[in-house]
């Protein structure tokens, strides 16, 4: 999931015999690069749909994970989503939909942009683990040029697992040939640090950019 609730503070796990000098950076996107889903956006998925708001989110985010993972498509998902509501939507309803939900998760943190250019420029080895469905991750993809800096870009949608199931940390150590110990996951949902750390890697729950820095030992 990309929405974050009530967080604890920031913190880097230490794993024994491990510093993080030099680890691989594994970062979520949405609510670290990205920012989350902005209001405007989320009043303009609820008009489109024509539905009362909270069952509305029940069904977007209790269908949501398939549709991440990549098993279903844009316009599968919405149609799911509307058989939960009880209702239908048409075909340019949906694709409506499938538009808007895009630009509701549009925005990116300037300041969190350049930390992974300064990051790219020193060297530093960094990969994203994302939970996206494709309609997103082609849109991030034909905008953002600094997604070329992550070595691995490990979109949920294409590798068939979503956090926090296991498979998609898995798949990220296989992909970047690294020890679990040697890698450093940065996300703004404790239950994504929770199952990483689960799988071996360290963990550092993201708050703000200056905590983050200061964890990856870089001056302000």
């Amino acid at each position: 999931m990309y929405d974050a609730t009530n967080r604890p503070a920031d913190a880097v796990r230490p794993r024994p015999g491990h510093g993080h000098g030099h680890d691989i950076v594994l970062f979520d996107m949405f609510g670290v690069i990205a920012r989350h889903q902005s209001e405007d956006g989320k009043a303009r998925l609820v008009a489109t749909a024509g539905v009362p708001e909270v069952p509305f989110w029940a069904a977007y985010w209790g269908l949501r994970q398939p549709y991440d993972r990549g098993d279903v498509t844009g316009p599968g998902y919405w149609r799911q989503v509307a058989d939960a509501l009880g209702t239908g939507f048409g075909p340019g309803q949906v694709a409506r939909l499938v538009e808007a939900d895009i630009l509701s998760w549009s925005g990116v943190d300037d300041t969190m942009v350049a930390l992974i250019e300064e990051l790219a420029a020193v060297g530093r080895r960094i990969a994203l683990l994302s939970n996206i469905p494709e309609e997103l991750a082609v849109h991030y993809e034909a905008r953002h040029a600094w997604l070329k800096h992550f070595q691995v870009r490990a979109f949920s949608c294409r590798i068939g697992h979503a956090k926090p199931e296991p498979g998609a940390y898995r798949w990220c150590l296989d992909a970047l040939g690294a020890e679990a110990g040697k890698v450093l996951f940065v996300d703004d949902r404790e239950e994504n640090v929770l199952a990483a750390e689960a799988g071996g890697l360290r963990g550092h729950l993201f708050t703000t950019p200056a905590a983050l820095r200061k964890a990856l030992r870089l001056s302000a």
